[in-house]
Formats: structure tokens, sequence, C-alpha cells
């Protein structure tokens, strides 16, 4: 029977317990008033100080601020042989440098495929003429983006960002025209076969935690505000300084699925930027190389809009291009060279135009010499 009590009216000794300690606590406060009073501050500070610190303690310094943003790849205009000494005058950060955790791939057997296309591209576009640590190393960099809170959470969005804005891409190939050039069977078979590795697990420890890389011929105006970390082949690998590029950092979790590859490509080659801009600005953007200027449909604001689209082979071609003169792509003769380039005239040059006929020399008199009128017989 106290049991069915109890289990019919299980808040009982409860409310009465609360009711002796609220009895106690009022005649402590009419007997002690202020130790009361001052007891109740020093737990009410004590409480907010153990919550405050365990707040701080499970909140990571990546959720509490906004990440930085990727920055554009903008480079110094530099030869490259001293952008060679630039570089290598930058050092490389001292202290641990610990390798990335392994990649671990969840998502279907769609996603996969389309995740092996795109990091197969970044790392043979981007590390093609290299060995196998300088295509690993490249691959280590998408996968530490796509763990890092800045970039993308998918393989495809990591390598195509940017490859479509005005800012520029963050992997030159998806917007130089690279793309334009079609893989050798083996290099693809490599390039493949080491992104399979990497997105299975496979890590490249000597670039760590690294998001950043550029040719040793090239010099990139963040180069110097980030942690240069590791040389590889001929890249130079970074990482954000501070808790950016710490591997606590690396918490953003992959989404599982991927945009679809193809698409992407096709997006990268032929993009098209859209700006209101003056008539002397279009007129000055078709004179570029490599722009090909787009017709609209009139703006429903009424301004003036233009399209171009950048074809970064046909501008590197032309500025690749050698100039010949025309006077020595041909052989053009001497009054021509004079004509077009000042040239010196040869002595024995036949002068322009029909060759001019002599005037006839009088004969000498005599009854021998026959008339200069005169029909011969």
């Amino acid at each position: 029977m106290p049991q069915a009590r109890a289990l019919n009216r299980p808040l009982d000794g409860l409310k009465t317990y609360s009711a002796q300690l609220k009895l106690r606590t009022e005649r402590l406060v009419r007997a002690r008033p202020r130790e009361t009073v001052g007891a109740g501050i020093l737990a009410f500070i004590g409480t907010a100080a153990i919550a405050g610190f365990v707040n701080s303690a499970s909140t990571p310094q990546s959720s509490a601020v906004a990440p930085p943003a990727p920055p554009p790849l903008i480079m110094r205009q530099i030869a490259p042989d001293q952008a060679v000494k630039v570089n290598a005058a930058i050092p490389i950060v001292q202290g641990p440098n610990p390798s990335a955790l392994p990649f671990q791939f969840k998502g279907n057997s769609a996603a996969r495929t389309q995740a092996v296309q795109c990091l197969a591209s970044a790392v043979y576009y981007e590390a093609g003429s290299q060995d196998d640590d300088g295509e690993r190393a490249v691959a280590q960099v998408v996968l530490n983006r796509v763990r890092h809170p800045a970039f993308p959470a998918t393989v495809c969005g990591v390598v195509y960002e940017g490859s479509t804005r005005q800012t520029g891409c963050q992997f030159t190939f998806t917007c130089d025209g690279s793309m334009y050039r079609q893989p050798d069977a083996a290099g693809w078979r490599r390039a493949t076969r080491i992104a399979e590795a990497a997105l299975s697990g496979s890590v490249y420890a000597p670039v760590g935690y690294a998001t950043h890389y550029h040719a040793d011929y090239v010099v990139p105006y963040w180069a110097s505000t980030l942690a240069k970390s590791a040389v590889v082949g001929a890249h130079i690998f970074y990482r954000w300084a501070g808790g950016w590029g710490q591997p606590s950092a690396f918490e953003q979790a992959y989404s599982g699925r991927e945009p679809n590859a193809l698409a992407l490509r096709n997006a990268a080659l032929a993009v098209v930027h859209v700006n209101p801009q003056a008539s002397d600005d279009v007129a000055a953007l078709e004179k570029l190389p490599g722009v090909e200027a787009l017709k609209l449909n009139p703006s429903m604001r009424g301004d003036k809009r233009v399209a171009v689209r950048f074809n970064e082979t046909a501008r590197a071609a032309s500025d690749q291009a050698t100039h010949q003169e025309y006077v020595k792509a041909f052989g053009a003769s001497d009054n021509l060279k004079w004509t077009l380039s000042s040239e010196p005239v040869a002595s024995d040059e036949k002068p322009l135009g029909k060759t001019s006929q002599a005037a006839p020399v009088p004969a000498a008199a005599g009854p021998s010499a026959p008339s200069a009128a005169a029909p011969q017989r």
C-alpha cells in the first residue's frame, strides 16, 4: 500500500522537502541578513563564470567569427626570373606542420563520379607536368578546402569556385583556357588514380593543412600575407596565418552531394560578364585581344549594357605572337622598301613606271649616210 501511494503521488516527498528548505532559508535570512545576501551574490557570480567558460570552450573560433574570404589570384607584374627570387626570399614558417586527417567521402556512387572528375581535372591541369608528389599535393589542397568553412563543402564546388565571377577563379585552369586542351590518355589515367586515392583517404603529409599554392615563377599579391608552409616541385604552398590555418579550423563536414562536373566546365569555358558600360568603354573593350562582344536585349531599366566573352586562348595567342615587318615577310623591291620604310634605294635600281625610250641620235652628214627618215632598202 505505501508503494502504491508513492506511485500515485510521487511529488509529495519533494514538496515536503521544498517547504522545509524554504522555512530554513527564511529563518537564516532573519538571523543573518548580510551574510545571506553576500553568499547569494557570490553564488550567482560563480554560476555565470562557469557557464561562460563552458560556452567559450564548446564554441570554436570559426563559428564565432566569419571565416576569411579567399583572396583572388591576382599576380604582381614582374618577370618570371625575378618572381623566383622574390618567392625564394619568403621564408617557410617555423613550427609544427601537422599532416591533414584522411578525407572521408560520404556520398553515393554518382557523387563520387563527379568528385573524381573534378579532382582529376585540377590535378591534371594544375600539376600534370610534375611528378606524382606534385599532383598529390594539389589534390590535398583541394580536399583541405572542402573541410574549411571559408570554401564550398563539395569537391567540384571548390575546384570551380570563382570561374564564372569577375573576381577571378581560385584555380587558374578553370578560367585561362586550359580546358580547351584535351588531356592525353596516360596523363589523365595518372591524375584519376591520384584523385581516387585522395578521396579514399590517402594523405600527402608535406603540405599539411595548406589551402593555397602558386607556381614559383609568379608572385600573387597575397603571398606575403599567408604562412608559407612547403615547396613541392614548382609549387609553393601556404596556409592561413593564425587560428584559421590550424587543424581545429577544418571542421566543415563534406556535403555528400556534388554538382555536375560537365556543367561547371561548360559554364567556365563560356563565361559571360554583363555590366553597365559607357559607350567609350564598350569600344575599348572590343579592341582587347580575346574579347568577343555579345548582343544583349535592351535593359528593362533603359541603361546601356555590354556583354563580353573572354577567350583566354585567343588572348594568349595574341600576346605570344611575334611581329614581323611587312617588308621582311615578302620579297619587296628596293623601291617598295624605300616607300614603306625609308630604306635607301640601290644604286642600280630601275626607276618606277614604264621604261623611258631615248630620243634617236641624228646621223652624220654625207652622201654615203642614208637619211634617217628614208626607208632602208
